[in-house]
């Protein structure tokens, strides 16, 4: 069963650390690992238990877990659920939802039940935070073992790029089942002809862009890129070492290894991604260009990175935010770039042609890399 693969995920990803560990916030941008672990129950419990018509299991814990009413930065203060306490509470309301689906009608007519709409959407959410644990974990710089293994290096030095005729495409979907409400409604989009990468722009390639002075070169950065670089003095993706010989390296879960050369490039931001697709004479696609190419089956190395696209995040003609306005909505705007594609730590239930992931463009913790386009 879908949930109980998520949960074995969750759980087998922090077996290995210490109530310390989960308790502290690596990073400011991140939650403390054990507010992550009880937000899920949280979530289960405010969508499967008390949306089946069951009483909360522990609802005076609501606002502790609520991820709008609580910024990241303010978690480690609140009066958290312990481990050992975050442990049994997943486990009971997992309980008490497994009770309450088996007798569910899921051919009812409430959008939320029909097909178990609800039932994918938990599921999504949970491999969505294990994700970000898994962010949290790489930003630590604890020395754990990787537990969702990154995919195998292939070269594709020599892929090329790929031609795309123009046309109209239908973009997003009103079929599939796993949907969430910002891949909907399917609709046509015209777009014109255009060329895009094969794979995804690879730390080779990302060498190259370093050595010929990239993050220097101010014309290949807008004035916010530029703010940012000269800001944070970034002069490499996120993880990037160099050792006393000036050879690169990454920090991996705490561990330095040698970069693989024909790797896609990760942890860079949407600056840094446009920046590099201007120095090679290129752009970002937009993420119908993406989509487009992705139907067509002419792009390799999806699910080894999300993938900056040049497009904002904003609604689909036609959208109706469900079920609840704070999944998307509140997130459209130009504030927001989308990546698409998924990561090699992104469940194959959140890996689909249509998914739209979105983030601050200024984000590299995420799994976040690139492939170029030109017209």
């Amino acid at each position: 069963m879908a949930l109980e693969s998520a949960r074995a995920r969750s759980l087998l990803m922090l077996e290995p650390l210490d109530d310390e560990a989960l308790c502290a916030q690596h990073s400011p941008l991140m939650s403390p690992l054990i507010w992550d672990m009880a937000h899920i129950g949280n979530y289960e419990d405010l969508w499967l238990v008390r949306q089946l018509g069951a009483e909360a299991v522990l609802p005076e814990i609501d606002q502790l877990y609520d991820a709008f009413l609580q910024p990241r930065a303010r978690r480690p203060q609140l009066p958290l659920l312990s481990p050992t306490e975050a442990r049994a509470y997943v486990r009971r309301v997992r309980g008490r939802a497994l009770e309450l689906l088996a007798a569910a009608d899921l051919e009812s007519e409430d959008p939320l039940l029909a097909g178990g709409y609800v039932h994918r959407m938990v599921v999504q959410h949970e491999h969505q935070h294990d994700e970000t644990m898994l962010a949290t974990l790489q930003l630590s710089g604890l020395a754990v073992d990787n537990p969702v293994p990154p995919a195998p290096e292939l070269d594709w030095s020599t892929a090329g790029e790929a031609h795309v005729a123009a046309g109209e495409f239908t973009m997003g979907t009103d079929l599939d089942p796993w949907a969430l409400d910002n891949e909907r409604p399917a609709h046509k989009v015209l777009v014109d002809e255009y060329f895009i990468d094969i794979a995804p722009v690879d730390n080779q390639s990302w060498g190259a862009f370093m050595e010929d002075g990239g993050y220097d070169k101010r014309a290949l950065w807008s004035e916010a890129g530029w703010k940012w670089r000269c800001d944070e003095a970034h002069r490499a993706p996120l993880f990037w070492e160099q050792d006393p010989s000036g050879s690169w390296q990454q920090r991996s879960f705490g561990r330095v290894i040698d970069l693989a050369p024909h790797a896609p490039v990760q942890h860079v931001c949407w600056h840094e991604a446009k920046a590099f697709a201007t120095w090679a004479g290129r752009r970002l696609p937009t993420e119908a260009e993406w989509e487009k190419a992705r139907t067509s089956e002419v792009l390799r190395g999806t699910g080894y990175g999300w993938e900056w696209t040049s497009s904002d995040f904003v609604a689909y003609p036609g959208f109706q935010a469900f079920p609840y306005r704070e999944y998307s909505e509140v997130f459209f705007g130009p504030e927001y770039k989308v990546l698409r594609g998924s990561s090699w730590a992104t469940d194959l239930t959140v890996a689909r042609p249509t998914v739209r992931n979105w983030d601050f463009p200024i984000r590299r913790q995420i799994f976040s890399g690139l492939r170029t386009a030109r017209a």
